[in-house]
């Protein structure tokens, strides 16, 4: 397939069947035509507001029909969309904000009085404009922050696009993750690496367009760009998963049940919340065909109870980080694993990747050695935004081809298939997000009752996947309680970085050499549950 834009795909779907249906909202949906039409209307307004091609454009939105809107809308006016997690802390986002310097900021729903909090932790000078998007005909004031248009500009803005000249090679969009030096690092995700999977995956998951899809990762996740972009593709429908779901596991499995869900992709916390709560029956979901996970490992108990219920479902184990896009390997689960303790692997290379296991000298491990696990191929994307160091760290260039190393351990075993071991460094995957543990350091170091501190993560069955552990010692002998710190992190940190696990010490365990001894902090913990 031709190498193009990721808003072609919504083109071409609109083309080929303009009245199907493209996207399920709650009791709302939009078709092909009209969401080509609604981002062609928004893609003017913002080019009127002087976006220029290469512009970021900030998403302070809900997961809604609104902020699909505003990604497409970004990308016909060939701009690079950057989704911010609307309920995430203020200082976080403003850092964001400050590192991506976006033209405009897109708000909508709740997220549009959030803005004020936001945009007034940035320095005037700095502050990007903002736009309401709502259908509504909105204020031209929303929680103190003057909006540029609102939702009535854009129903009667005109949807005649300026062509651009952006190329596949260039950024889509910025995801950023968390980084160990307490900010947040973008990746540039280009649209070639994005077609790329989607002109891999559909074929072979064999999506056509009488799917329907799950949306259910945040737009600021990176599973979600191919939520998006996969169901465009096939011209499928795409049914939005209200976030409020997660929490009620039943009520979830009837959304599943109830629209007809014919593909579910999502972290695997979520399939092991499910199961705890033994929310499937047997022969559950119909019309279900693909069940596809990514983000960290799922228990193989977990895939086993999924699995026996589901018998007319095929379940296939995707892994892969940000800076590669989306998944670079991929395993399909023959049958129901004879031993709920054998670890699942990560499979083999998808399309146009590949997979190494290198030791420390950057040679290939022999089967069965334990060693680091890099990628390379076409989804490697563009690096860390404005970060040439970082990326230079993280992004080599070997015999054969630039290489991304990811930090996880890996080896490959007899059966000639790659079996993830684990992080080499402080960064886990909690509840599918990807954490960086000296962030949270960084925020605990800045807390004046706190002398000094270390976060470790704990194996854990649970919904999490990984449990966040905190060991400090206070300046002062009580001078906070856990909720106490709990809190004042949760005002520079999202909620699934915030420790569940608190202890406190009279000093830190060091090692011989005065560093801190991370293993006798986890054990620690350990103690505690035995």
């Amino acid at each position: 397939m031709t190498p193009g834009l990721l808003d072609d795909l919504v083109r071409d779907a609109a083309e080929r069947a303009p009245d199907a249906v493209a996207m399920v909202d709650g009791e709302r949906t939009a078709t092909y035509a009209e969401l080509w039409e609604r981002a062609g209307r928004l893609a003017c307004l913002l080019q009127s507001a002087g976006c220029l091609p290469g512009d970021r454009v900030g998403l302070l939105q809900p997961k809604s029909l609104e902020a699909v809107i505003g990604i497409l809308g970004a990308l016909r006016a060939g701009c690079v969309y950057v989704p911010l997690d609307p309920a995430g802390p203020a200082p976080r986002l403003a850092r964001i904000l400050g590192a991506c310097e976006p033209a405009l900021l897109l708000v909508s729903g709740s997220a549009a009085k959030r803005a004020e909090e936001v945009l007034g932790e940035l320095p005037a000078a700095t502050r990007p404009r903002a736009a309401r998007v709502d259908p509504a005909p909105g204020s031209a004031v929303e929680g103190g922050v003057a909006m540029l248009f609102s939702g009535a500009d854009l129903a009667h803005a005109p949807a005649a696009v300026a062509p651009h000249g952006r190329q596949p090679e260039d950024a889509a969009h910025l995801l950023f993750t968390s980084g160990s030096t307490g900010i947040p690092k973008g990746v540039a995700v280009p649209h070639r690496s994005v077609r790329r999977f989607i002109d891999w995956a559909n074929p072979t998951f064999g999506v056509t367009a009488a799917d329907r899809h799950s949306g259910h990762s945040p737009l600021f996740f990176d599973l979600s760009t191919y939520d998006l972009f996969g169901t465009f593709a096939a011209g499928a429908q795409l049914h939005l998963v209200p976030t409020e779901l997660n929490l009620l596991p039943h009520r979830l499995a009837a959304f599943i049940r109830d629209r007809a869900l014919t593909q579910w992709f999502s972290v695997p916390s979520l399939l092991t919340h499910l199961a705890g709560f033994d929310a499937v029956r047997h022969g559950d979901f119909p019309a279900l065909r693909r069940l596809l996970w990514c983000g960290e490992v799922l228990p193989t108990a977990t895939l086993v109870h999924w699995m026996t219920r589901l018998p007319q479902v095929t379940f296939t184990n995707l892994y892969g980080p940000t800076e590669t896009t989306i998944a670079s390997s991929y395993y399909r689960v023959p049958e129901v694993p004879a031993d709920p303790r054998a670890p699942i692997p990560i499979g083999s290379a998808c399309g146009g990747e590949e997979i190494l296991v290198l030791d420390q000298d950057l040679r290939p491990c022999s089967p069965d050695e334990e060693g680091d696990l890099c990628i390379r191929g076409e989804g490697l994307t563009l690096g860390y935004w404005r970060d040439p160091e970082a990326t230079a760290r993280a992004f080599r260039d070997l015999p054969g081809g630039r290489v991304y190393c990811t930090g996880d351990r890996a080896r490959i075993g007899a059966d000639g298939l790659i079996y993830f071991l684990g992080r080499a460094d402080l960064q886990i995957k909690s509840r599918g997000y990807r954490i960086e543990l000296g962030e949270i350091e960084v925020a605990l170091a800045s807390l004046p009752e706190v002398r000094e501190g270390a976060v470790v993560a704990l194996a854990s069955a649970g919904f999490e996947g990984t449990r966040i552990a905190c060991a400090y010692v206070l300046r002062t002998p009580q001078a906070a309680t856990p909720a106490v710190l709990r809190a004042r992190l949760a005002c520079n940190l999202p909620g699934y970085m915030l420790p569940s696990e608190w202890r406190e010490l009279a000093a830190l365990p060091r090692t011989g050499n005065g560093k801190l001894d991370r293993r006798a902090v986890e054990e620690s913990f350990r103690g505690e549950e035995s």
